[in-house]
């Protein structure tokens, strides 16, 4: 298999055998939002990118390179930093697996399997890929224990595959340190930085990655959408999805920047600009799973929840993951079927458990379950755990309001500001996160802080839960308009001036 020595001729060769997409409209506003599956999928790519342009050639080399076929074109779109179509990266692991077992100390081969079971296993929840690709990057690092980069891009990409942000930066720190100008180790360690809480040093590295990517795709778009998120510069991080998704090469590009462009849509409160987006993504690419869900979310929050049932059970058909069956359930419970949502809170726990099994973190989802429909102590002792271990924006809001639960409003308090306070990186525009700390802050009797976060969650995204946010509505009606005439006292009182019989005359000089 002849592959292109750099990017710049890789993605030559992508663009001669697939068609640029019409561009698409832009959407209006943008506000942040990030999902483990997304990070991990691209990820892999842009590992895959990394490793697939120095894989050998078992043909002569006066051979005229080949039209490309499945493999081949999962080739062309990892190394520059584009999702692959699932047909063809099956294909892929299939020639990498025929390769090593009759190569077995091809380093390079090994590597590549890896990364290919990695971005397999986050597009399709299918998480027993992750052992594979655990065994596959560590019979890299055996066949090629010094200078193997490639490796080490693969372990931190399969870290943040698992939610093991700290491993992500880890394996990224070291493979950056061994090659400080290869652009795909740069991926994996935004990543880490990010879910570690590091928000400075993903915006340092970033930077790094921008100025090392010239011709690299989908991977670097969308870790810049997310960092940009992070400051709360939604039109920037608008502009570079739009811009990307009309230079997408592939279909599988292009639907997935589509998909983003809808998660960020629905999360700004536009369910409607969402659901195009998300047709969108699904229609230039089917596999695009995670297109499913993204439907679903913006179906329910138009009202349309027959469809948004419907929707969810398909996301979930296609890719099991335990985030969709707790939003399935709080959708039942929301229509008030209780045995509905029971079924799907007890698939949530099966799902999580399997996938606990193939090394994954789900302690974030699993909390979130645990603090509103289960044992919130229990939801508490694992949210602490996991601030302990990746103290980021997300964290802790959930273990805030896993506090509220519990009934301890004045952790939940802190742990809520921490989570929308700017001096400490909450910068994201979240409504669920300003509806938990405007509850608490009702609670406490801060009433002026409360009507003016339960007001910017249902400004933000009305329909950001079919169970919470009519109570977000309830909790604001309930506080009322605040007293007439305002504040009675809005200046502190000037001090006293003392009579005249007390005052000093000054003393001439």
């Amino acid at each position: 298999m002849e592959i292109a020595e750099n990017a710049e001729d890789v993605q030559t060769s992508a663009q001669a055998v697939a068609p640029v997409p019409e561009p698409v409209a832009a959407p209006r506003r943008r506000s942040p939002a990030v999902r483990r599956a997304v990070v991990a999928a691209v990820t892999g790519c842009a590992v895959l990118g990394g490793v697939l342009v120095l894989l050998p050639d078992d043909g002569p080399a006066s051979k005229p390179a080949p039209l490309p076929g499945p493999a081949g074109r999962a080739v062309i779109a990892a190394a520059v930093g584009a999702p692959a179509a699932l047909p063809d990266l099956t294909a892929l692991i299939g020639e990498r697996e025929a390769r090593v077992r009759t190569h077995p100390r091809d380093g390079l081969s090994w590597a590549a399997l890896g990364a290919a079971y990695v971005e397999r296993g986050s597009r399709t929840a299918r998480t027993d890929d992750f052992p594979k690709a655990d065994r596959a990057l560590r019979s890299s690092l055996t066949a090629r224990p010094k200078g193997n980069v490639e490796a080490l891009d693969g372990l931190a990409a399969l870290a943040a595959a698992r939610g093991d942000w700290r491993g992500a930066r880890e394996y990224g720190e070291a493979a950056v340190k061994l090659a400080p100008k290869r652009w795909s180790s740069y991926v994996s360690l935004v990543d880490g930085y990010r879910g570690t809480g590091d928000y400075k040093a993903a915006d340092r590295t970033l930077e790094k990655l921008s100025g090392l990517s010239s011709g690299a795709g989908t991977a670097v778009t969308l870790r810049t959408a997310a960092v940009y998120g992070d400051r709360g510069w939604r039109e920037d991080a608008a502009a570079v999805l739009v811009d990307a998704s009309a230079r997408a090469g592939t279909p599988a590009e292009r639907a997935a920047l589509l998909q983003r462009g809808g998660d960020l849509a629905w999360d700004r409160g536009e369910p409607a600009d969402a659901l195009r987006h998300q047709d969108a993504a699904l229609a230039a690419d089917p596999s695009c799973h995670g297109a499913l869900a993204g439907r679903a979310r913006a179906l329910a929050s138009l009202g349309r929840t027959a469809e948004a049932v419907k929707a969810y059970q398909l996301a979930l058909a296609k890719r099991p993951e335990p985030q969709y069956s707790l939003e399935l359930g709080e959708l039942f419970e929301s229509l008030g079927d209780e045995r509905a949502a029971g079924a799907q809170y007890a698939a949530l726990r099966a799902r999580v458990a399997a996938q606990r099994a193939h090394g994954v973190d789900d302690a974030l989802v699993l909390g979130r379950f645990e603090a509103d429909h289960g044992d919130p102590e229990a939801a508490v002792a694992r949210l602490r755990a996991e601030w302990s271990r990746a103290p980021g924006i997300a964290v802790a809001d959930a273990l805030g309001w896993a506090y509220h639960r519990a009934g301890d409003e004045d952790a939940a308090h802190w742990f809520l500001r921490r989570a929308t306070d700017r001096q400490k990186g909450g910068t994201v525009r979240n409504a669920s996160y300003s509806y938990h700390l405007g509850a608490v802050e009702r609670e406490l009797g801060l009433y002026g802080a409360a009507r003016r976060h339960l007001g910017e969650a249902l400004r933000i995204n009305p329909g950001f839960s079919p169970l919470y946010g009519p109570e977000a509505q309830e909790a604001l009606d309930a506080l009322g308009s605040p007293p007439e005439g305002g504040v009675p006292q809005m200046w502190p009182p000037k001090p006293p001036v003392a009579p005249a019989s007390h005052r000093v005359a000054p003393k001439r000089r």
